[in-house]
């Protein structure tokens, strides 16, 4: 399905305090594991979640045609990667910049592997410092407060589609 005028060509993601409410490198122990009731454990055995519409936000930009990314600077990437697999959220990021260092070099490297430039991707962080690095490269940048909401995804794309040329 091809993104409709006015949506981002590429949705990215942050994964610590937007994705879900801790950092994969300190405040969780991996591996992880998701037991029969469906309920995702570290190997402390503490439960770890996803903000709550997450996986709808997934759905959404799913259907809206818009593929998803996830740049994150987290020391911890197999962690990382095994939390978006036992979440069942691999399916939707077509792409995973996921190791230390800037969030420009996942940018660049998202831009090279894509082909979509700055301009075509919208990104949602929960940190200051990484919204004001990516946005000098041209892509709408959304501060996530306290987690990814529809809310904040709704406003990230109404946001998008106003600086788009000719909106």
């Amino acid at each position: 399905m091809l993104a409709m005028a006015g949506l981002p060509k590429l949705a990215v993601f942050d994964l610590d305090y937007t994705l879900w409410p801790f950092w994969v490198d300190t405040h969780v122990d991996p591996p992880f594991h998701r037991s029969s009731d469906g309920i995702v454990r570290d190997s402390r055995g503490h439960i770890v979640r996803l903000y709550p519409d997450v996986p709808e936000i997934m759905v959404r930009l799913q259907g809206l045609g818009v593929p998803v990314a996830a740049a994150s600077r987290t020391g911890e990437i197999e962690g990382a990667n095994q939390l978006l697999e036992v979440f069942d959220l691999v399916k939707y990021f077509v792409y995973r910049e996921i190791y230390p260092g800037s969030k420009v070099t996942h940018f660049k490297r998202l831009q090279q592997k894509t082909g979509v430039s700055f301009s075509q991707m919208i990104f949602f962080d929960d940190e200051k410092r990484n919204i004001v690095d990516i946005s000098t490269l041209g892509v709408t940048c959304i501060h996530v407060q306290k987690g990814m909401t529809l809310q904040t995804l709704t406003l990230g794309l109404e946001t998008f589609a106003k600086v788009q040329p000719g909106s």
